[in-house]
């Protein structure tokens, strides 16, 4: 393949060829996107990275080079937008390790009055800059779902007004998203037709017909949040439906 060729040619056909062996597209991916890279990792530390110097980098590096490897096109998504979510979700448990570790190695010491003070100013200040790196990044996946809701003519002020009220019915349409995704083929007939297969769903769920359709967006909308990698949006299923 010409360098013209090359270039032209989109990052989800480079990456497919990654993923059947092309070593050389793998070093000219990694090599080409690290300002792509240290951009997705200063958004996370809120501050400038330098390739050479800061551990973030090659964490969001290596992550990059992961996204390659397990990224699925039909899923929908761009591989950009995928690549995205894995470096911040591997720079977010990095600080949040050596956080641990910090604090883990600090215990082991012994601190007189006023270095204990110190120490809970230091623990304050890492809380709030945790929170602050929380606070964003679930405004980022936020904003990465709203993308994806369009690709199925859906929004967000229209899920406000279409998702159950009751308790109950709230934890039956998302067991029926589950059941969703956790079907092959009917995942597989979301992806592509970017709708609910009402017909066949029926027949795997304990709800009528009528409900189906009457919940239909909020269920398309809790299988968009199980089917990506969203960090802070899957919390809130956490049990439901289970």
């Amino acid at each position: 393949m010409m360098m013209s060729q090359l270039k032209e040619t989109p990052i989800e056909d480079k990456v497919y060829a990654i993923q059947q062996g092309n070593k050389f597209l793998q070093n000219e991916l990694l090599r080409t996107y690290q300002p792509f890279i240290a951009k997705c990792v200063s958004e996370v530390c809120k501050r400038y990275i330098d390739p050479k110097r800061d551990d973030e980098f090659s964490i969001g590096l290596s992550a990059f080079n992961e996204a390659i490897f397990s990224y699925v096109p039909n899923k929908g998504s761009s591989f950009l937008s995928f690549a995205k979510l894995v470096i911040k979700r591997k720079v977010i448990d990095y600080i949040r390790y050596q956080q641990k570790r910090t604090a883990s190695l600090s215990l082991d010491e012994t601190y007189d009055e006023e270095q204990m003070e110190n120490s809970l100013e230091i623990a304050a200040v890492q809380e709030k800059y945790q929170m602050e790196i929380d606070a964003q990044n679930r405004k980022e996946e936020i904003l990465e779902f709203k993308e994806k809701l369009k690709l199925y003519k859906l929004s967000l002020v229209e899920l406000t007004e279409v998702s159950p009220k009751h308790r109950d019915a709230r934890e039956s349409a998302v067991k029926t998203a589950r059941i969703l995704f956790n079907d092959p083929i009917l995942r597989e007939y979301v992806y592509r037709k970017k709708k609910l297969p009402i017909k066949d769903l029926v027949k795997k769920v304990d709800v009528s017909k009528k409900t189906l359709e009457r919940n239909r967006k909020f269920i398309l909308a809790m299988f968009i949040v199980l089917s990506e990698d969203y960090i802070y949006l899957k919390e809130y299923l956490k049990g439901v439906g289970q």
